[in-house]
């Protein structure tokens, strides 16, 4: 099955001359969707991990039922101001300013091997900052994992750990 297919595009979607890469359509799709998470499942079960980590909003929808797939623990990374209780932050340099995200204190213990994921992967600050913060709890990231990399950003050199994709865009 080519799970793009199911990946709809529209463009000027957040502002003019984007092309938006929506994964609803393939969450819509029961046998897309399954394949989609038997093959990240087979790509993540490589790194061994014991949670997964999801960046938001949209890498709660894959880091979620993937690690229900695969018996691990789910953590979330969100944006400041998002979490209960206490966190960690790891603030980090967009393309002009600054953002912030955070995982709860006790989201990671010592030691857990780790392995980020999100629906894509563009120009790779957010998923960057993520193994650092996972880090900063003792977390030992051993991978990342998106359905879809706009390979024309080059995101992928920012990434400090193995990183796959399911499917590419190269423009």
């Amino acid at each position: 099955m080519d799970i793009k297919d199911h990946i709809r595009q529209i463009p000027d979607f957040p502002k003019p001359g984007i092309l938006f890469y929506d994964i609803s359509t393939l969450l819509a799709h029961p046998d897309a969707w399954q394949v989609t998470m038997g093959r990240l499942a087979n790509a993540v079960r490589a790194h061994h991990p014991d949670v997964l980590a999801g960046i938001e909003s949209r890498g709660f929808l894959v880091a979620a039922p993937l690690a229900l797939k695969l018996g691990c623990g789910f953590v979330m990374v969100r944006k400041k101001g998002k979490l209960p209780g206490r966190t960690v932050r790891h603030e980090y340099a967009l393309e002009y300013g600054t953002d912030t995200i955070e995982v709860q204190e006790d989201a990671i213990l010592p030691g857990q091997r780790v392995v980020v994921l999100d629906d894509l992967l563009a120009t790779g600050g957010t998923l960057a900052a993520s193994t650092e913060l996972l880090g900063k709890l003792g977390g030992v990231v051993t991978g990342a994992a998106c359905i879809i990399e706009l390979t024309f950003l080059n995101g992928r050199s920012r990434i400090p750990v193995p990183f796959t994709s399911l499917v590419q865009y190269d423009a």
